[in-house]
């Protein structure tokens, strides 16, 4: 500030720079929500990578540089601060993604000429065993209880539990189902997973019957002009969200005595445990989650050792 300057227009000035840099940002950020919807990330990923990148361009403004400047210590320093503020090791490797995706975004849109994103190291997150349901509890669930079978809240209930535990899908992909997307002919399910990607998933009969049972019984009493196709509706005819499914599943579990409380995600685990324990391979078990990578899959193994104990025992002349 010069002798001559007053104090309140340098403050002034240097609200009118910051103005000017959080607008910049925010249409930097929209645009690349558009290359991210573009590239089909989810809703979630999205929502998470943009919270992510506004606290790196914050970063970016304390440090009093701009997008230009975006080089691999600024994101390290950036990234460490993160760490040093007790963020989970699934969030630093979120935050890198988010930083890595971004820096090759301002690559190719010609705002940086060099992408330091590659440099970066993801760190592994810790990987916990999964909950899931033994064979004979498994059992237990999937047996009527003591709901009004005829009412379409348990007549849906029944079939979303039936549908994740039988295919081992995603809540978001059951929510997700149109009608013309169950095979009767050849019992199977076309499933619109994530990033864009369709695949076509097995089904057994008595999930397919339980989703007749809701066709026939439970859909028509909340079908209005506004259900589209979608196969699993809500009270007001709407598409089925994934809270209420969710909500569903918890509901339907604790009419059981099955021990702990079971989640979707949690039977998506015992559908693919038990399809190990009896004798699917890790690249079918692979395909019918749609995992991109086998070693998303692999995580199953280590809660499927009664299979190789089995298998031990079966075959090893001194078992």
């Amino acid at each position: 500030m010069s002798e001559d300057q007053p104090a309140h227009e340098t403050s002034r000035e240097q609200g009118d720079a910051d103005a000017e840099s959080q607008a910049g940002h925010a249409e930097l950020l929209a645009e690349f929500r558009g290359h991210l919807e573009g590239a089909g990330r989810s809703p979630h990923t999205v929502r998470a990578y943009l919270s992510d990148l506004r606290g790196l361009l914050g970063h970016l403004d304390d440090t009093g540089r701009g997008i230009q400047d975006i080089d691999i210590a600024l994101l390290r320093d950036w990234l460490s601060r993160s760490h040093a503020a007790g963020a989970a090791r699934s969030t630093m490797a979120r935050r890198t993604a988010a930083a890595r995706g971004f820096t090759a975004f301002l690559y190719r849109s010609g705002r940086l000429a060099v992408d330091p994103g590659p440099l970066l190291a993801t760190p592994a997150p810790r990987r916990p065993l999964p909950d899931v349901l033994d064979e004979e509890q498994a059992h237990t669930a999937l047996r009527p209880n003591g709901e009004d079978d005829d009412s379409p809240t348990a007549l849906r209930r029944t079939a979303i539990v039936e549908v994740l535990y039988a295919t081992g899908i995603r809540v978001a992909e059951l929510c997700a189902l149109d009608l013309d997307d169950v095979d009767r002919e050849r019992r199977t399910l076309l499933v619109h997973g994530k990033g864009a990607k369709d695949r076509v998933v097995p089904i057994g009969v008595p999930a397919l019957d339980a989703v007749d049972r809701w066709l026939h019984a439970g859909r028509p009493h909340w079908a209005n002009a506004g259900s589209g196709p979608a196969l699993f509706l809500g009270a007001r005819g709407g598409r089925l969200g994934t809270r209420t499914a969710r909500r569903d599943v918890h509901e339907r579990m604790r009419h059981e005595e099955t021990g702990d409380d079971i989640s979707p995600h949690g039977l998506r685990h015992s559908a693919a445990t038990h399809l190990l324990n009896g004798g699917a391979d890790l690249r079918s078990v692979q395909e019918i989650l749609g995992h991109a990578s086998l070693r998303s899959t692999q995580i199953y193994t280590h809660v499927s050792i009664e299979r190789l104990t089995r298998a031990y025992n079966q075959a090893h002349p001194r078992a």
